[in-house]
């Protein structure tokens, strides 16, 4: 069995920073970890990609993030990490985080991010 476990969501003014964390636990590794990632989903709205990293270490963002927020992760505690700076209104959603291994997909419970203006 595989969990991934968020946390690091709140309530922050605009302009404010969170880091979220995604711990991955049970059968999984790090060297079977494909892909690590960050999605969110505001009401309403479709769930996007915010941020990912392949086993080669290239990241991908989604437009509405780049520059502010930062992807990485620590193969040796198999535990995902998005920084997020300069947090706007637009950024209020529930953020997820999923991971592509060689055994599957997961996806974690989802930590709720709400910026104030």
């Amino acid at each position: 069995q595989v969990q991934l476990v968020e946390s690091g969501g709140g309530l922050v003014q605009a302009g404010g920073s969170l880091r979220l964390s995604c711990a991955a636990s049970g059968s999984i590794s790090s060297i079977n970890i494909i892909i690590m990632g960050w999605y969110r989903q505001a009401p309403g709205k479709q769930r996007e990609l915010v941020a990912r990293i392949t086993r080669g270490d290239r990241t991908n963002y989604g437009d509405s993030v780049r520059g502010r927020f930062t992807i990485s992760r620590d193969n040796t505690k198999i535990t995902g990490y998005l920084q997020m700076n300069n947090l706007n209104p637009d950024d209020t959603a529930v953020y997820y985080c999923y991971v592509r291994a060689f055994t599957g997909d997961y996806w974690g419970q989802g930590t709720q991010v709400t910026v104030s203006s």
